[in-house]
């Protein structure tokens, strides 16, 4: 991932997509509703199932990149970043499946 971060903080340096980091937590909000757009419309407000669109692929990407951007103009390390919080995840999953009673687990969890 940080050869990622290289070439998304490169190819930002080279189309000047840099701002301040308020700019770029707007950008990424907006992205975000746009995905969330894209669901409602595709599952007509929830009453189908969701099937990714042919964009949703690159609404994704665009996505990344610019979370990418931000970790990069923050000095965030996102790999590491990352790493961090699959691991927290994780560490709370299964702590709460140790807890929760086995009639309460998810289905076809043990």
């Amino acid at each position: 991932m940080r050869e990622l971060q290289q070439y998304v903080a490169e190819t930002a340096d080279r189309l000047g997509l840099h701002a301040t980091p308020a700019t770029l937590l707007l950008d990424l909000q907006a992205r975000v509703g746009a995905l969330a757009e894209e669901v409602v419309r595709a599952t007509q407000h929830g009453r189908r199932p969701f099937r990714p669109s042919p964009e949703w692929e690159g609404m994704l990407g665009d996505l990344a990149f610019a979370m990418v951007t931000l970790a990069d103009q923050t000095g965030v390390d996102a790999d590491r970043a990352l790493r961090i919080a699959v691991d927290r995840m994780y560490r709370s999953a299964t702590a709460q499946q140790r807890q929760q009673p086995a009639t309460e687990a998810w289905p076809f969890s043990g």
